[in-house]
């Protein structure tokens, strides 16, 4: 007996975990809201039924009431033509309406006590049903915001793995191992192709722009313009020098003759 226990508590115990795990809190929310929602439409019908008979007692309790006046007018109107005979029976007419007129209105203000309780608690119902209808609104954007939480932090462990970035890395080199190579084989295939002569004009035009920009980075130091100045100052002198010479030769030979 106490295997089969055991067995049972067991069974119930993975029953209970696996219903709290097939949970979901926005679907069981919106099912106890529509659950209180169909307790209030029961609510509304029993509280119209005792309402109802509060009306009907309502309208008995003054039928009894109006019967009760009307014989006692037929009994005045029986003592005014001296028929007092006719008087008490229309008196004792209105006393059994009298009493009748009596219980209607215990059943009355007992049925009418129930109705307004009644009423009293088909408000609060709704109103509480209101509140949770409001309240299941905010727990389901809070059920989704810590979803969403929780998508955010696995998705940034799983970032936080490297062997990811490190393939990256790896793909990365072996793509740019790939493009050197390429350029390699571009290279020789362009050296052993016979076509030197484009190749020189290549260097040479490089070689040009080089000096060029060499001459325009003299010019704006002012450089180059000192060192022109200073060859055009020796050459002047140099051919000051080459005239004094002439003229000195030229006066050694007058001087022979």
């Amino acid at each position: 007996m106490g295997l089969f226990n055991r067995i049972g508590t067991l069974l119930k115990a993975n029953i209970n975990d696996l219903i709290s795990r097939a949970e979901d809190p926005e679907k069981i929310l919106n099912q106890l809201i529509l659950d209180m929602k169909e307790q209030l439409i029961q609510a509304k019908k029993q509280v119209a039924v005792t309402i109802a008979d509060e009306k009907r007692l309502k309208k008995q309790l003054d039928n009894e009431l109006q019967q009760a006046r009307d014989w006692e007018k037929k009994a005045m109107m029986a003592v005014r033509a001296g028929r007092d005979d006719l008087a008490r029976e229309a008196l004792s007419r209105k006393k059994e309406h009298d009493d009748l007129s009596s219980e209607f209105q215990k059943q009355w203000e007992a049925q009418k006590a129930a109705a307004d309780k009644l009423r009293d608690s088909l408000r609060q119902l709704n109103s509480k049903i209101e509140e949770a209808s409001r309240k299941k609104n905010l727990l389901i954007a809070r059920k989704k915001r810590a979803e969403a939480q929780k998508t955010i932090q696995e998705t940034m462990s799983g970032l936080s793995d490297t062997s990811a970035f490190d393939a990256f890395d790896r793909m990365s080199g072996k793509i740019e191992q790939m493009e050197a190579e390429a350029e390699a084989s571009a290279e020789l295939a362009e050296g052993f192709s016979g076509d030197d002569l484009a190749a020189k004009f290549d260097a040479l035009e490089d070689d040009h722009g080089a000096d060029e920009a060499l001459m325009a980075l003299k010019a704006k130091m002012g450089v180059g313009a000192e060192k022109k100045e200073t060859q055009f100052d020796f050459e002047e002198e140099e051919a000051e020098e080459k005239e004094t010479v002439s003229a000195k030769r030229g006066t050694w030979d007058s001087d022979e003759f």
